[in-house]
């Protein structure tokens, strides 16, 4: 806002400064530019042009919505030594044909490490070509000599434009390096997949803009000490993002699991206490999962609680409700659960399980072997809703299991219903199998139902 000055800053002389209106804001005029095509009426678009080709892994494709559509640009992301490069490598191979090949960008490895790995894997397509190179520059003139279907780039922080000031991996480089590769696939309908780093916290490394500008972002989840690794949708612009792809590392690279519910699973000749197993939703794909629990006297005042690929937090409000409704004397023991398989559980509807398995390994008595038990413990003891049940119970049925204990009214509609003590007995579900439902409504109620001690 403007204010008087009586003394000139620069010259130091008083009364020298003379008011001056403010100049007016002409209105803005826009002139018409040239188009880059002319508009059409939606109907008339070509929809061949977004058809999806399938990378020729069925658990990516999975993901993805149906494969990799032509221009699309996809952000893989991942802990370091998951797999990604693995997986890439892979998808690339299959993807690549005389007709289509496809360009292996590495800028963290040099050519004949990549090579290494592509002959351990069988990954070696005479289509698939590499270039080691850090220089954006460089990559477009590879683009140019090459002409692929496919771009994997590996990865994003690696490259660095020269006419852009800033290291290698700064918010400066990515962006322009991104904004590049974006521009060449739309232009060029190029499908091309992006190796993002990330952050201490599990975020993308570099700007959350990333994120915004890409059609695709998929999360590569696993544990170092597991074989199974998730590949889950953060974004699809061409897909669900409720998908996931489930793989398993080996020596000899990467595979897909389109059935992975028997890793999770163990397989003794006698039923053991403190097992339960459990169905829970990765996506929209219903796994069967195996909780553990071991119950033992504490020496100590403050008896110790463990936890391992469960939410710790939960476990100990389920074992709070499981003593304080269940009548399950814990105050005095140490209490450890975890999963089989290196599986995490996090959503409610295991808390069921993971009370039945405590309460077992406490009374030392084994559940039935051919037992599951789906349900959110509230902390009245009552038994809530879960989402998805039906798909859950056909799971469990196709797997061979031929009880099930979830909570009252869940129960799929087409089932005939038969009275029964401690809650209500259902008969087959829709898939055929002779799965016996038996619906409860509180903790209690599941406990008595299983014969286990209060």
């Amino acid at each position: 806002m403007p204010r008087w000055v009586g003394r000139c800053p620069e010259c130091q002389a008083w009364g020298s400064i003379a008011a001056v209106g403010e100049p007016s804001v002409a209105a803005l005029r826009l002139a018409p530019g040239p188009v880059t095509s002319a508009a059409v009426p939606i109907a008339d678009v070509d929809a061949e042009a977004a058809t999806a080709r399938s990378t020729g892994v069925p658990e990516l494709d999975r993901v993805l919505g149906g494969g990799l559509i032509p221009g699309a640009v996809v952000l893989l992301a991942g802990e370091p030594g998951v797999g990604k490069s693995t997986l890439l490598l892979e998808a690339a191979a299959r993807f690549a044909t005389p007709e289509t090949p496809a360009l292996l960008v590495t800028g963290e490895e040099s050519a004949a490490q990549v090579r290494l790995r592509a002959a351990r894997t069988g990954a070696l397509a005479p289509a698939l070509y590499l270039a080691a190179e850090t220089d954006l520059a460089a990559v477009l003139a590879h683009v140019d000599a090459v002409q692929p279907g496919l771009l994997v780039v590996d990865s994003v922080q690696t490259l660095a434009a020269g006419d852009v000031d800033g290291a290698a991996g700064g918010i400066t480089q990515v962006r322009a390096v991104a904004a590049t590769l974006i521009a060449l696939a739309k232009q060029r309908g190029l499908s091309t997949i992006l190796v993002g780093h990330v952050t201490k916290d599990g975020g993308i490394a570099g700007p959350r803009l990333l994120e915004h500008v890409v059609d695709v972002v998929l999360q590569f989840e696993g544990e170092r000490h597991s074989t199974l690794r998730l590949v889950r949708a953060v974004k699809n612009r061409y897909g669900a993002t409720d998908e996931i792809g489930c793989f398993e590392m080996s020596d000899a690279g990467i595979r897909g699991l389109p059935d992975p519910s028997g890793l999770f699973l163990s397989r003794r000749p006698e039923p053991v206490a403190g097992t339960c197993v459990t169905v829970t939703l990765e996506g929209r794909r219903p796994l069967l999962a195996e909780v553990q629990a071991l119950v033992a006297a504490s020496p100590l005042a403050a008896p110790r609680r463990g936890t391992s690929g469960l939410d710790a937090a939960r476990v100990a409000m389920v074992l709070a409700v499981l003593e304080r409704r269940g009548r399950v004397p814990l105050a005095s023991r140490d209490v450890y659960t975890a999963t089989v398989g290196g599986v995490r559980l996090a959503e409610p509807g295991v808390d069921l399980a993971v009370a039945l398995a405590v309460a077992s390994a406490a009374a030392d008595r084994a559940l039935p072997p051919d037992l599951v038990a789906v349900g959110e413990v509230g902390l009245a003891g009552d038994l809530r809703p879960v989402a998805s049940i039906s798909r859950r119970l056909a799971e469990a049925a196709r797997l061979g299991f031929t009880r099930a204990l979830v909570p009252a009214g869940l129960a799929p509609e087409s089932t005939s219903r038969s009275a029964a003590s401690g809650g209500s007995a259902r008969g087959p579900t829709t898939s055929g199998s002779a799965l016996r439902i038996r619906e409860v409504t509180d903790l209690g109620q599941a406990l008595m139902a299983l014969g286990s001690v209060r």
